[in-house]
C-alpha cells in the first residue's frame, strides 16, 4: 500500500492531544524567527528551536500553563538568550585557530632566555639592595601569595607598613628592571 500525502497539513503531535506541542509545530517558524532576532543568525535559531522541541516533548500536558503560546515564546526566548551569552563569552576567549599557527613559543628562542635570565639576576640584585624586613615582604606577597595581614603577623608589623613595603619593593625592582633594559 502507497502512503498518501496531504499537501498543506502538518504532522500530528507525537503524543495525542499534546496541545503544546501541536502548537509549538503549528507557530514554529515565527519562534525561530524570535530566536533568530537574539542569536542573530537563522542557522544558529534552528538549533535553538530545536533544543526547546526536545525539552517540551518529554513534557506532559500541564494544565498549570494559562497561555501555552506566550509559554513557548519564553522558552523559546530564555534559551536564544544562553545561546547568546555563551557565544559572545566563547568569542570574548576563544580566538581563532589561524591565530596561533605562526605564533612563536616565546621559550624557543635564545635571546629570549638569555634576556629573561638577565632580568632575574637584575631583580635579585635589586631585592639584595632593599632591607631584609622588605625583602621577606616582597617575598612573602609576590612568591608565597600571602595576604597583607599574614605577612603582618608573621613580621610584627601593621598590613599598613606590610602595603607600603611591598610598594616600595616593586618601584625599586621595576627602575632596576628599566635601568637594565636602557643598558
Amino acid at each position: 500500500m502507497i502512503p498518501i500525502t496531504v499537501i498543506g497539513k502538518r504532522p500530528a503531535p507525537a503524543v495525542a492531544g499534546d496541545a503544546l506541542l501541536g502548537l509549538f509545530l503549528e507557530n514554529r517558524r515565527a519562534l525561530v524567527g524570535a530566536a533568530a532576532r537574539i542569536v542573530g543568525s537563522r542557522d544558529q535559531a534552528e538549533d535553538v528551536v530545536q533544543d526547546a522541541f526536545l525539552r517540551l516533548r518529554g513534557m506532559t500536558d500541564e494544565p498549570s500553563i494559562r497561555c501555552r503560546l506566550s509559554y513557548l515564546f519564553q522558552v523559546v526566548r530564555n534559551l536564544a538568550i544562553d545561546t547568546y551569552r555563551r557565544q559572545t563569552l566563547e568569542r570574548k576567549w576563544m580566538a581563532p585557530e589561524d591565530e596561533g599557527i605562526n605564533a612563536p613559543s616565546p621559550a624557543t628562542s635564545p635571546d629570549i632566555i638569555v634576556m629573561d635570565r638577565q632580568a632575574l639576576c637584575a631583580l635579585a640584585g635589586a631585592l639584595s639592595e632593599l632591607p631584609e624586613r622588605t625583602q621577606r615582604a616582597f617575598e612573602m606577597c609576590r612568591l608565597q601569595g600571602m595576604t597583607q595581614k599574614e605577612i603582618a603577623s608573621a613580621l610584627g608589623v601593621s598590613p599598613t607598613l606590610v602595603n607600603f613595603m611591598v610598594r616600595d619593593a616593586c618601584i625599586h625592582c621595576r627602575a632596576r628592571l628599566t635601568r637594565q633594559q636602557a643598558i
